[in-house]
Parts: C-alpha cells; sequence; structure tokens
C-alpha cells in the first residue's frame, strides 16, 4: 500500500469532524485556527511553492496537517517537510496524519521561535504556511531576517493584508515596504471565507514573495538599520506629509529634514505612502545622524 494512500483526505469536511470529535478538540478562533477546506486553493498553494521532488518545505502553524500532507506529496520520498505547530490538541491529530508519511517532521514548538537554519543547515528551503492575522507581520519579519531565510514564502493571509504586502506606491504601507525590501511579491488567488471550517468573517488571500539574494541595487549601500529607521519614522503620522512625519519621527529640526529631502530629490509635502522602494532607499542614504 502506498505511504499517502493511510492518510486521511483532510479537505473533506467530514473527515475532518470526524478527528477533531475523536480528539476531543475544537478550533481556536482567538488563535486563528481556521482548517482550509478547499482542494482548488490548497492546490494553488502548492503549486506556488514550486517544490521539486527531493526539496525541502517548512510549514508553520500546520494545525492537522492538510497543507502539509500537500507539500509532502510535492517533495516526494527524498524530500523534507519541518511542520511546526504548537497547540496540543491539534498537534495529535498532526502526528496522526502525517504518521505514515516518513519524509514529514513534526515540530512542537511556537513559529517565532524556530530558527531555520538549525534545521536546514544551508538546504534551500521554501517557506508555507496559513498564518493567523495576529502573528502576520511579526511571522514575516522572523523569517525573512533569520540567518537562513527561506528563497520563497507562499502564505495564506486575510486579504487586506495581501493587499497591502502586494501594493504599489501610493498604497504602501509600514508592512508593504518592509517586505518588498526583502522580495519580490506577488498576489497568487483570492480564498473566500467559505473555504474554511469554521468559516472566519473576512476572505483570505495567498501571497508569494520571491526572496531576494542581496537587496536591490537602489537599496544596496543603505544600510538596513537606517533604511528601517526611515521608513517607520516616515509612516509615524499618518496625517502628516512626509517632512513633518519626518521631523517628528527622527527628532529633528525642519532645515535638517528638507536638506535631506533635496539631496534625495524628493518632495516633502508628499506620503508616505507614494513613496517608491528606490525613493526610501534615497532617502535613507541622505540621511545624516
Amino acid at each position: 500500500m502506498d505511504e499517502h494512500s493511510a492518510v486521511p483526505d483532510l479537505s473533506d469536511p467530514a473527515v475532518v469532524r470526524r478527528l477533531l470529535q475523536r480528539h476531543g478538540a475544537r478550533p481556536q478562533k482567538t488563535f486563528g485556527q481556521y482548517w482550509l477546506e478547499d482542494r482548488q486553493a490548497l492546490g494553488r498553494i502548492v503549486a506556488a511553492a514550486a517544490l521539486a521532488p527531493g526539496s525541502a518545505a517548512l510549514e508553520v502553524g500546520a494545525g492537522m496537517g492538510v497543507l502539509t500532507v500537500a507539500l509532502a506529496r510535492a517533495v516526494g520520498p527524498g524530500g523534507r517537510v519541518v511542520a511546526v505547530e504548537i497547540e496540543r490538541d491539534v498537534l495529535e491529530i498532526l502526528r496522526e496524519v502525517t504518521a505514515p508519511l516518513g519524509m514529514v517532521v513534526v515540530l512542537p514548538r511556537n513559529l517565532l521561535e524556530v530558527e531555520p537554519h538549525d534545521l536546514f543547515q544551508g538546504t534551500p528551503y521554501a517557506l508555507v504556511a496559513n498564518l493567523p492575522y495576529y502573528i502576520t507581520a511579526s511571522a514575516l519579519r522572523h523569517f525573512l531576517e533569520c540567518a537562513q531565510p527561506p528563497q520563497r514564502l507562499v502564505v495564506l493571509v486575510q486579504q487586506e493584508v495581501a493587499e497591502r504586502l502586494t501594493a504599489m506606491p501610493g498604497d504602501l504601507s509600514l508592512l508593504g515596504v518592509s517586505v518588498q525590501y526583502y522580495g519580490k511579491t506577488s498576489l497568487i488567488a483570492r480564498v473566500p471565507a467559505s473555504s474554511f471550517y469554521p468559516p472566519p468573517r473576512v476572505d483570505s488571500a495567498i501571497v508569494r514573495i520571491d526572496v531576494y539574494e542581496r537587496p536591490p541595487l537602489a537599496l544596496a549601500d543603505v544600510p538596513r538599520e537606517r533604511f528601517f529607521q526611515v521608513v517607520r519614522a516616515g509612516f509615524s503620522q499618518k496625517r502628516k506629509t512626509l517632512r513633518n512625519a519626518l521631523m517628528l519621527g527622527l527628532d529633528q529640526p525642519a532645515s535638517a529634514v528638507e536638506g535631506w529631502l533635496s539631496a534625495a530629490g524628493i518632495d516633502g509635502r508628499r506620503r508616505a505612502e507614494t513613496l517608491s522602494l528606490e525613493e526610501w532607499g534615497r532617502l535613507a542614504g541622505a540621511v545624516t545622524l
């Protein structure tokens, strides 16, 4: 018997409910536990991850394992999937579901305490996750800034968050700039609330982030700490012009801020959300503190 044939089909709602009932578990909405039951959306996530046979994947917040099993099928017997989950009741289901799959390692740990270098030792990997809203920004920052970031991230997030991650200048936010500094973002597909059990109140979307091997040329000469110091200051006063936001956020006089803006070729009357990453790079390079 093929090892996959012994794995329950978690895209079948009846199977999910039987497992939950048998283990005395229920979705914890306060922790963003919504199980994906849409086979088409599942297929779009796995396709976006672009996992070749024999490759490696890290899944954080694996839940009961619906995505874990799909990733295991994509990497095949010579691959490896590390599935991270911390919630005890769900963890038991995850272990049961993935037990027949020799390429799956279940790691009971808070995702923000995971260090990919310890798991993959330099081997390239993709990160795939259904991220709860309350931890999306911190999770993305943790893995994009870790010692061994993934080659790509494919995340299922709330639709509003997906739009912020993939926004263009004019609609950029601190989150959008912070993620696009590290990689190219793409909106893969929208996923309606009806695709989950229990259905959340909002729709979701799949976002792919292709991580740069090195910062874009426009940002290459700007220290990362200075770049983010300036960006955070610029977004610190949403209703103010960039000139006034930088004065307040960096605690600097108007003359200094106006000089930096002039050197960067940026009109201080603009607002932070209108600047491109290249313009943020020029501005951060002009700032002297």
